[in-house]
């Protein structure tokens, strides 16, 4: 390349012409000559005397070209470079190294990064046996302050990224690492220098375990700490905590020693350092109570399951609580007037609300003696932050203790917290409402009857009037309450909100309308709430409900007719449509066959709103026309035609895989709604649906509800599934060789998902093929579908939802091929998985297994 210089700056020139064709040469070069494109970037990153901005853009450019946030495309591109052979690849990385020692600033920074890419593909290989040795000398060698910041960045660096791709290092480079950044924390170096070396420390714990297998090197590094955390600098002591915090998340079980220690210099941070450094500590005790929560939760478990736990709890929350909660309290009344203004800030006052409510989950019941009486103390105080904070703290404590503990507090509140609604202090106002969603949300039964109209009534009055924080923190009350009402029995006659039900959701539906409705997420909270309220309606409540459908479907037609000049306008339009769409499927859901007059009105908006390029709204059309169409059933078909192409793009929409998920979730509503009249789209629907499956780059949450998916279509058509049986039985089977390593918690929870859609879909071709009289098409694929049941069965990761799949489909697989099976049914991990089903203390589960023991009973007796 001619002027590597001119192009890179020519990739930020504003002219879009200039711009593309400089990204082109750059993408060109890229792809002629890698090796020496490579070496051709790290040589402008470290030339003096060079463009500055461009030596920047070199050294990003560079590591970018090895960087990828998706990890598929991150191995991609680490493979391309690991292909270069050995003594290409050399002379590059000391290019790059050299580049540390830069005398501008920003080239340093960014041959840091540039450096740490490089390492975190080499070092877990054992390759580049020359960066660990050049790091150290230039820390602990070279007296150049620029320099050894540059390196402990480098380091840092190269740490988070072998953190967060799993990468492991041998004890040696370990040692070598830790011995670099512990240097560059002593008291004998610059400030600037502690501080890259902290934060190189927080990002190299994960590595080192062995380390604090060993009393001498532990403590070593505890006292390192807890010295940083009294350096003279804001920065460094700040970052000193943040180590802390790490420390706790990774070998808790090793602190009881260092605690006491920790106890008093976090305290005193917490009481008298600025607000940098007391965040910090706060978040220490945040990370400690959510590892003992954590702790607590394993050790229960273990318990409920009948062995005994590894873990121990040390409780350092509730030895501390007794002195940290004061300090809590104390912060709670230094609150920032504007930060309702600004969702960026955060202060004392929020992280001291946040440390209080894990307090509480953590201690439970032992918390209230502590908080209840600053609560009672200044929940009427003159001054006004004292109110807001007593509401606070009552609002922190009520996830945690139990209702016993808690309830004859909360019984004494509600007038007062409904007095508070009309505080001369917005934030007063704002705490009041957020304290009562919390209360309706926890302990709703603790609310005296006699206080259940003025509560609604005055969340109402509260709506239209009050600024937009405050009626939004109303919603989320009026949602929480309305939540309880489903939770007992959304189909009953008649609940105590039915009188108030007319007024309610005209109150909230002119909410989503009403001045500042774009502030504070309040159309988002009143629908939201709107929906509730039409769950939990009850069956007097439904020709409320008929008459505000034609209202809702007026308003999604109203927005076709909106301006949109800008984004934002675009924003509003499309998330508008996609809240009132939300509401259609609840109120169809909820209504029924009563929809039916407005089934064409609705289907025809739905279908504008999938007509807009944009997929924000999708989602919501998508799961209103699958309600319709449940309610519909075959009569839905008309709409078909229509709704056919906007479902095929939904399908093919890999890059917003959630709008991709919710079409697989429609087709599958098509599917029950139609049953054989579907069969005309089923060749553009398995297509797109094996297409979702073969590629790599959709997100893996689609793939579970594709294969269930094509069960229902199978249960749909019956017999007209033979021509895609063949290829979806294989990806069945290439889906049921996934295994999850044992430490792998994600991914366990992902392969028993994939497994139940598994198994949901060869229970439905199972069950479709029989009732289109082809069931003996299933014979050949028999060992592999038993050879899945039984790898389940075998498995200790399996939950219910599994257990339950596995012995119906086993159950049907009986039904359907009887004798032609009875060889595998009588292997003795059937008897094994029917007899755990018999034995689960879930009824379903246990009709279930009672069932299949009789279908594979009467297959083994046929002759």
């Amino acid at each position: 390349m001619a002027d590597l210089t001119a192009t890179l700056l020519g990739c930020q020139n504003p002219d879009p012409n200039i711009r593309s064709a400089a990204e082109a040469a750059l993408r060109t070069a890229e792809e002629q000559n890698l090796p020496q494109f490579m070496m051709a970037l790290a040589q402008e990153l470290a030339g003096e005397g060079k463009d500055a901005n461009g030596r920047q853009l070199a050294g990003l450019h560079f590591k970018n070209l090895l960087s990828a946030k998706d990890s598929s495309m991150r191995e991609a591109k680490t493979s391309k470079w690991k292909a270069l052979d050995g003594q290409v690849r050399g002379p590059i990385k000391a290019v790059l190294i050299g580049a540390l020692h830069s005398q501008e600033k920003q080239a340093r920074h960014t041959a840091a990064q540039a450096c740490a890419e490089v390492a975190s593909i080499e070092l877990p290989h054992g390759e580049w046996a020359e960066y660990l040795p050049t790091i150290m000398a230039n820390v602990t060698e070279n007296s150049q302050e620029a320099i050894k910041i540059a390196t402990l960045e480098c380091l840092g660096f190269t740490c988070e990224l072998l953190a967060f791709e799993g990468n492991e290092l041998n004890e040696g480079d370990t040692n070598q690492m830790l011995t670099a950044i512990v240097n560059g924390t002593t008291k004998e170096q610059t400030d600037e220098v502690r501080l890259a070396a902290t934060v190189a420390l927080r990002n190299s714990i994960s590595f080192t375990k062995k380390n604090f297998e060993v009393p001498a090197e532990r403590t070593m590094i505890m006292q390192t700490v807890c010295e940083t955390t009294q350096c003279s600098n804001e920065n460094v002591r700040a970052a000193a905590y943040e180590v802390l915090s790490s420390i706790v998340y990774s070998f808790y079980e090793k602190l009881q020693e260092y605690m006491q220690a920790i106890f008093e210099i976090s305290f005193n941070s917490i009481k008298s350092d600025c607000q940098l450094v007391a965040l910090q500590a706060i978040e220490f005790w945040c990370v400690l109570c959510e590892t003992e929560m954590e702790v607590l939760d394993e050790i229960m478990s273990a318990k409920e399951a009948g062995y005994p736990s590894e873990q121990t709890c040390n409780r350092y929350v509730a030895a501390a609580m007794e002195h940290l909660v004061p300090l809590l309290t104390n912060h709670l009344s230094q609150q920032d007037e504007h930060a309702e203004i600004d969702d960026d800030i955060w202060n004392m006052s929020m992280a001291s609300a946040t440390l209080l409510v894990l307090v509480a989950q953590t201690v439970e019941d032992a918390v209230v003696p502590l908080v209840m009486p600053y609560v009672s103390q200044n929940i009427q105080s003159p001054e006004w932050r004292f109110r807001e904070a007593a509401i606070m703290a009552f609002a922190s404590i009520l996830d945690g203790p139990n209702s016993s503990s808690i309830e004859s507090y909360v019984r004494e509140s509600v007038s007062v917290l409904l007095k508070s609604l009309q505080d001369p202090h917005q934030m007063v106002k704002s705490a009041a409402a957020y304290c009562i969603g919390k209360i309706c949300d926890l302990h709703v039964r603790a609310v005296p009857q006699d206080a259940f109209p003025p509560l609604v009534q005055n969340l109402m009055a509260v709506l239209p009037k009050e600024t937009p924080a405050v009626a939004s923190q109303a919603c989320v009350s009026l949602h929480n309450l309305a939540a309880q009402f489903l939770a007992d029995d959304p189909d009953a006659p008649t609940n105590l909100l039915s009188q108030y039900m007319g007024p309610l959701l005209q109150t909230v539906l002119q909410t989503t309308e009403r001045e500042g409705w774009d502030e504070a997420n309040l159309r988002v909270s009143a629908y939201e709430t709107v929906n509730i309220l039409i769950q939990c309606s009850a069956q007097d409540c439904r020709a409320i409900l008929g008459q505000m459908l034609p209202v809702i479907i007026q308003r999604l037609a109203a927005t076709f007719g909106m301006q949109v000049l800008t984004n934002d306008d675009r924003e509003a339009k499309e998330g508008l449509q996609g809240l009132l769409c939300g509401v259609i499927q609840v109120t169809t859901q909820k209504l029924g066959n009563e929809v039916t007059p407005h089934a064409d009105s609705i289907m025809q908006n739905i279908l504008q709103v999938l007509q807009s390029k944009s997929a924000s709204s999708h989602e919501e059309a998508f799961l209103a026309a699958g309600a319709l169409a449940d309610v519909l059933g075959s009569s839905f078909e008309k709409y078909v035609p229509h709704l056919h192409q906007p479902i095929l793009a939904g399908l093919r929409n890999h890059e917003a895989y959630h709008v991709c998920a919710i079409a697989v979730a429609t087709v599958g509503d098509l599917a029950r709604a139609l049953e054989v009249k579907l069969q005309p789209y089923c060749n553009d629907y398995v297509t797109a649906l094996l297409e979702n499956l073969q590629n790599p780059m959709l997100n893996r949450s689609v793939k579970p509800p594709v294969l269930s998916c094509f069960g229902d279509i199978a249960l749909a058509i019956g017999g007209h599934f033979e021509p895609y049986l063949q290829i979806t039985l294989m990806m069945c089977m290439q889906a049921q060789a996934t295994q999850a390593p044992e430490d792998d918690e994600d991914l366990i929870d992902y392969v028993n998902t994939l497994r139940e859609g598994i198994l949901e879909a060869y229970t439905g071709i199972t069950q479709g093929l029989k009732d289109g009289g082809k069931g003996h098409l299933l014979a050949p694929y028999a060992e592999s579908i038993f050879g899945f049941l039984e790898m389940i069965q075998s498995d200790p990761n399996n939950d219910e939802a599994i257990l339950k799949a596995a012995i119906g489909c086993l159950g049907d697989v009986a039904s359907t091929l009887g004798s032609r099976v009875k060889d595998y049914l009588q292997k003795p991990f059937v008897t094994a998985l029917v007899e755990t089903g018999m034995s689960d203390g879930d009824a379903n589960i246990v009709d279930t297994a009672h069932w299949a023991r009789g279908v594979i009973y009467q297959a083994i007796q046929q002759q």
